[in-house]
């Protein structure tokens, strides 16, 4: 008997994981039905998501309530759905700048809204009761800023309370009492996973409650949970998530939460190749918390070993946007071997809706440790410094650059601080007077193998001089930039 009950145990949860695997593919593969077009961008204000909340707002299906305002007097509002008994509580940009979270909870609450997946919706939302805070800190997103507009990490006001976007989290979590939190956020697009060039696309953390670490039912609760949705992210994104530190921080919101008995999850949005606008992990996160909630609903999580937390790689920052290594550079009449790690630093333009990139080099030396979103072995190349030239228009940029000209006098755009094209605008009495590789410079030179130059690297950007500009990612130009 002992024998035919342990079979059919282990009968339901392979049924069970097939079944969540199946979902977890459907999710993904439909999930352009679902996703909120409206708000394609990183860079979303309180006014873009104020008519989806309206929408919400006006179908019965959702409960939506005005919680709290910001220090500048932007609505915070709570939409909920569900008849189940356990309370589920997600929040999203409680920093200003990590919008990736509140794009995905809106493509969530788009499928919840939505006729398919009746089976599915069903075992969740009559088992749990959902809870979704959007835009936290709506004064931050507005000027596309980590703080609010005290000037304070809302995430480390746990404790003081003087933030009344921090007093509207605390009052809600304590009023939900939720079972289980989901504290979405973005991280640096520069941490990998541990040991390997990949980048952190995802970051998973069940915070700690205490100095010690200790790990109690809430605690083993979220890292179950997290092992889940691991497992779903290695579908999409293999090799690319990451486990954030648990060191304790006290005036934290995420510890302090999971310290008042909610399982804390934190999912962190990191980088990923080619989607600068995250989109892609915008996906990954409606996938992967959806695949979430119906773990927690059905409570098959319960079964996951937390021994397989600790196998998730940590967080490492060892990422450049661009790394050449083994380049040749000379100085002083000698030449020296050395690796350049380049960041493409993003600056705001007025409205803080759109960016340009000022670059710089991050470091240099032996980097062989470092990895980049894109290397280039330099072995054989030679660091040429670039020339200064005048023209009276820039018609063909290429073939200045195929001229190793990379700095430009000419008419330059008013009020303009770049150019979308790959060439640095100076002024008439510019002078490039000495030329040398630093850590904290603009990368701005030329590649040269076999007395030809190959390449130009303008702003941070790598271009291959063979072939045509619209060919390739190059970044813009800056005027009056060293």
């Amino acid at each position: 008997m002992i024998k035919q009950l342990l079979l059919s145990a282990v009968f339901l949860l392979v049924c069970n994981v097939q079944a969540q695997d199946e979902l977890t593919s459907k999710l993904y593969e439909t999930y352009d039905d679902y996703k909120e077009s409206s708000i394609g961008k990183r860079r979303i204000k309180h006014a873009d998501i104020q008519p989806l909340i309206e929408k919400f707002k006006a179908n019965p299906k959702f409960e939506v309530q005005k919680v709290g305002e910001s220090i500048q007097g932007r609505d915070l509002h709570l939409i909920s759905i569900g008849s189940g008994d356990s309370n589920i509580f997600l929040w999203s940009q409680m920093h200003g700048d990590e919008p990736t979270a509140t794009q995905a909870i809106f493509d969530i609450l788009n499928f919840l809204d939505a006729p398919e997946f009746k089976e599915e919706k069903e075992a969740i939302l009559s088992k749990l009761k959902l809870h979704f805070l959007p835009m936290l800190n709506p004064d931050g997103a507005e000027v596309f800023t980590r703080r609010n507009a005290l000037g304070i990490d809302i995430n480390r006001d746990a404790l003081r309370l003087q933030s009344p976007e921090g007093q509207t989290l605390k009052r809600l979590r304590d009023s939900l009492d939720a079972d289980f939190g989901f504290n979405l956020h973005d991280q640096s697009k520069y941490y990998n996973a541990e040991r390997t060039d990949k980048p952190a696309t995802i970051s998973y953390l069940a915070t700690a409650y205490n100095y010690e670490k200790d790990i109690n039912d809430v605690r083993a609760n979220a890292m179950k949970v997290i092992v889940f949705m691991d497992k779903i992210i290695q579908n999409y994104a293999p090799g690319q998530v990451g486990r954030y530190s648990d060191d304790f921080e006290p005036r934290a919101f995420g510890d302090n939460i999971a310290k008042w008995g909610t399982s804390l999850i934190l999912i962190e949005s990191g980088g990923y190749q080619g989607d600068p606008e995250k989109q892609e992990i915008r996906k990954l996160n409606y996938v992967s918390i959806l695949s979430a909630l119906y773990t927690i609903a059905n409570q098959s999580y319960k079964d996951i070993p937390i021994e397989d937390y600790e196998k998730i790689p940590h967080n490492n920052r060892m990422l450049f946007d661009l790394k050449i290594e083994n380049v040749t550079y000379e100085l002083l009449g000698k030449d020296y071997i050395i690796d350049l790690g380049i960041i493409n630093y993003e600056v705001d333009l007025k409205g803080h809706n759109e960016f340009y990139y000022k670059s710089s080099v991050a470091d240099q030396g032996d980097l062989s440790t470092y990895y980049a979103y894109k290397t280039f072995d330099a072995e054989g190349y030679t660091i040429v410094q670039p020339k200064v030239a005048k023209v009276a228009r820039i018609d063909n940029p290429m073939q200045l650059l195929q001229d190793g000209v990379a700095y430009v006098k000419t008419e330059k755009p008013e009020k303009s601080t770049f150019v979308h094209f790959p060439l640095i605008l100076v002024d008439e009495k510019f002078e490039l007077k000495s030329f040398s590789m630093q850590p904290g410079a603009n990368p701005t030179f030329f590649l040269k193998k076999g007395g030809k130059l190959t390449h130009a690297v303008v702003n941070g950007f790598l271009i291959d001089l063979s072939k045509p500009l619209e060919q390739q990612n190059t970044g813009n130009g800056l005027i009056n930039g060293k």
